[in-house]
């Protein structure tokens, strides 16, 4: 016989119990935030193309899909709203009666405390240039930005959104939006700040679900580079001292590394968000018989919360709920 220790680690993992038992990490339904498209001037939900099972949602299919979601059990939805009436300003985004407003307040009566209704905040959907703020030339004025941020923030308010999700990187948003939601009367709103939000490549079908493709450019000027780990520690930073109450690390797969020094450099609620081109690429492969749906999905999720996400914004939420329920 060989020589080794007696601890044998196989011990641990000879039964389905047993590895349930000990596992280091959890992931639960609870841990999940879905989210949903709902699109002005449709009559009937309109399948995405690149992301199977996802639609652009009028307000009934809406309601169907959350009550789904929160028999579930998971934690929340995130709304993104795609408006008829696109202008440079993309001023529909701080209308009180736009669609988006009308979703969260649809929403918000019917999952009442059930779950958390969480409002994206940025105006790539409402620019008829797709760029996430007002230009000056081709570049996008970072302070004349943050102004509409801020209306557009007690606007969602107004309609019943739990928590405000600012994700268009502009310098100093959160303390403009905290400024504006404690200013109108909205002092417990949470801020969910998206914090280190990457100029990635795998926004290409959320780009095509929520009609936001810049028309010209990109927006590496205001997005982060792939390549820094210590700017996102430093934009981290900036927004916990603006008031933010939870940060967001995106994409999160290729971000893993991210996440995990976040979370362990300030200990504050961290969001990862498990982005298009990573829900596109399962579910492309699955399709085609290279991978099992399941394994891969609940294995991507439990690696996302073992970097160290308390939450995860996820397209797979709805099955990966079912499959954990």
């Amino acid at each position: 016989m060989p020589s080794f220790p007696s601890y044998r680690p196989r011990r641990l993992r000879g039964t389905a119990a047993l590895r349930r038992a000990f596992a280091e990490t959890s992931l639960q339904p609870s841990h999940l935030i879905a989210p949903l498209f709902v699109k002005e001037g449709i009559d009937e939900a309109a399948p995405i193309s690149s992301m199977p099972g996802h639609y652009q949602h009028t307000l009934e299919s809406l309601i169907k899909e959350a009550r789904e979601l929160v028999e579930r059990g998971v934690a929340g939805v995130i709304l993104f709203g795609i408006p008829a009436h696109k202008d440079p300003e993309g001023s529909e985004a701080w209308n009180d009666s736009g669609y988006l407003q009308q979703a969260l307040r649809t929403i918000k009566d019917e999952v009442s405390e059930a779950a958390l209704v969480v409002a994206d905040l940025c105006l790539c959907e409402y620019t008829d240039h797709g760029h996430c703020g007002v230009l000056d030339g081709e570049l996008v004025d970072n302070d004349a930005t943050i102004d509409r941020y801020a209306r557009i923030a007690v606007s969602q308010a107004r309609s019943g959104a739990d928590v405000i999700a600012p994700s268009g990187m502009m310098d100093g948003q959160v303390a403009a939006i905290r400024s504006s939601l404690d200013d109108s009367g909205f002092p417990n709103i949470p801020v969910l700040a998206y914090s280190a939000k990457y100029a990635s490549g795998f926004y290409g079908p959320f780009r095509e679900a929520a009609e936001g493709a810049p028309q010209f450019g990109d927006r590496k000027t205001y997005q982060q580079d792939p390549a820094n780990v210590e700017e996102a520690l430093r934009e981290v930073a900036l927004d916990i001292d603006e008031g933010a109450d939870a940060v967001m690390v995106k994409p999160a797969l290729p971000y893993l590394d991210v996440i995990r020094q976040v979370k362990d450099s300030f200990g504050y609620p961290t969001v990862a968000y498990n982005v298009s081109g990573e829900y596109a690429m399962v579910m492309a492969a699955a399709e085609r018989g290279w991978l099992d749906e399941r394994v891969a999905t609940l294995e991507a999720l439990t690696a996302i919360r073992r970097a160290g996400a308390d939450l995860v914004i996820t397209y797979h939420a709805k099955k990966a709920a079912e499959w954990l329920s």
